[in-house]
This record gives structure tokens, C-alpha cells and sequence, in this order.
């Protein structure tokens, strides 16, 4: 039995070791640059271990992908379960507070690789080829829908596709933000920074409220040239 859990445990760490390493190479070299060799190389392995565990280098990037934003949504949904808990009516701040969290404080977590996750959902998310929008409907459709559910529940008068159109500039802003890169600082001269990452969660969670709650307001939607 003991032998059994020992060659079960080293199985699962062999695949730790390929997945932590696919995913930095894809994050360097993107899908069609990255090598099974080099995958190989980078997690210590024989590379038909990388054929046995996942047949391929198309399901190895989905498996990278997959593990990370499996893990973002079980967050978030925790999060916002417990906003909701014994029929609470939380602040549209605390349910973005529950969104963006997740993400960009695994973004700026280089020490266990959130770093490379960062870039490769920032590919994936923004890809208009078959592969990227399959991947990111069946990551992430879910737990959008059930944000946009919970938007429209706190926020009164806002219509289902102006909750959407809010969502997904919410999406924009948290992606953008969790990648640490000093632009904020560049941009002002050094007076903004963003290694807090409780104040970049704050501004951000502000900023997209008062989006969303505008687009509550008929009379602040303009089609017309400002």
C-alpha cells in the first residue's frame, strides 16, 4: 500500500515538475515556438514522460492553462459564495474586490510561477484563432456568467448586456493589472507604483464600479463624437 502511494505521489510531482516548466517555456516562446524538447529540458525529464502523461503539446498547453485558471475561479467563486451567504447583499466594491483578487495576486506571485501564467493568458484571452476562444469559453464562461448574475443582483437598472459590456471591461483592467510593471511609474515620473498590490486591487475595484454604475445611468451612454 505505502509502495502504491509512493508511485502515485511521484507521478503527480513528475507532472508538477512538466507543468511548472511548460509553462514558462510557453510563456517565452508561445505555443508555436516552444519544443517538447525544451519542455523536457526545463522540467529535468525524459521527454516521452511529456507523451505519456499528455499525449501531446496541444492537451500540455491546455493542462497549463487549465490548472491555473481552475484554480483562479474555485477563488473567486469561494469569495463571492461567501458575500452572498445568508442572503447578504454585499457593495459592488467587495464582489470586484472577490474578481480581481484572485488573479492579480497570482500574477504578481513570481515565486510559484503566476508570472508566466500572466502572460500566457493575456495570449490566450485576446486570441481570435479557434484554439484561444475554445480555451477561454471553457475556462472561463462559467464563472462570468455567474459574475454577471451577481452584478445585476447589487446593481439596480443595469440591463444584462450593460452588465456584460462591464464584465468584460472589469476583465480588461484586472488582466492588465497583474503583471508588475512598473509602467505606472514611468508614466508619472515615479509618484505612482504598483508593488501594493492591496492598493492596485483598491483602485481597481473603484474604477470599474463607477464604470458599471454609469452604465446603470441611460442618460450617461452616449453613441455620439464627445
Amino acid at each position: 500500500m505505502a509502495q502504491a502511494q509512493a508511485a502515485v505521489s511521484e507521478r503527480q510531482d513528475t507532472q508538477q515538475l512538466i507543468l511548472d516548466a511548460a509553462e514558462a517555456v510557453f510563456a517565452n516562446s508561445g505555443f508555436d515556438g516552444a519544443t517538447t524538447r525544451a519542455i523536457a529540458e526545463a522540467a529535468g525529464v525524459n521527454s516521452a514522460l511529456i507523451h505519456y502523461y499528455f499525449r501531446s503539446k496541444e492537451r500540455l498547453f491546455e493542462a497549463v492553462f487549465a490548472r491555473r485558471s481552475g484554480a483562479i475561479n474555485d477563488r473567486r467563486r469561494r469569495l463571492k459564495d461567501a458575500l452572498f451567504a445568508n442572503d447578504g447583499a454585499p457593495e459592488l466594491e467587495d464582489l470586484l474586490d472577490a474578481f480581481l483578487r484572485p488573479t492579480i495576486e497570482l500574477g504578481r506571485d513570481e515565486e510559484h510561477g503566476g508570472h508566466n501564467y500572466t502572460r500566457l493568458l493575456v495570449h490566450v484571452a485576446t486570441g481570435t484563432d479557434e484554439r484561444s476562444r475554445r480555451m477561454t469559453g471553457q475556462q472561463y464562461d462559467a464563472i462570468a456568467i455567474e459574475f454577471v448574475d451577481a452584478i445585476l443582483k447589487i446593481v439596480p437598472g443595469l440591463t444584462r448586456e450593460r452588465a456584460v459590456w462591464g464584465y468584460l471591461q472589469g476583465v480588461s483592467v484586472g488582466v492588465i493589472l497583474m503583471a508588475r510593471t512598473g509602467r505606472a511609474a514611468d508614466l508619472s515620473d515615479g509618484e505612482c507604483q504598483d508593488d501594493d498590490v492591496e492598493e492596485v486591487i483598491a483602485r481597481a475595484r473603484a474604477f470599474i464600479a463607477a464604470g458599471i454604475r454609469a452604465l446603470a445611468d441611460p442618460s450617461r451612454i452616449t453613441t455620439k463624437p464627445i
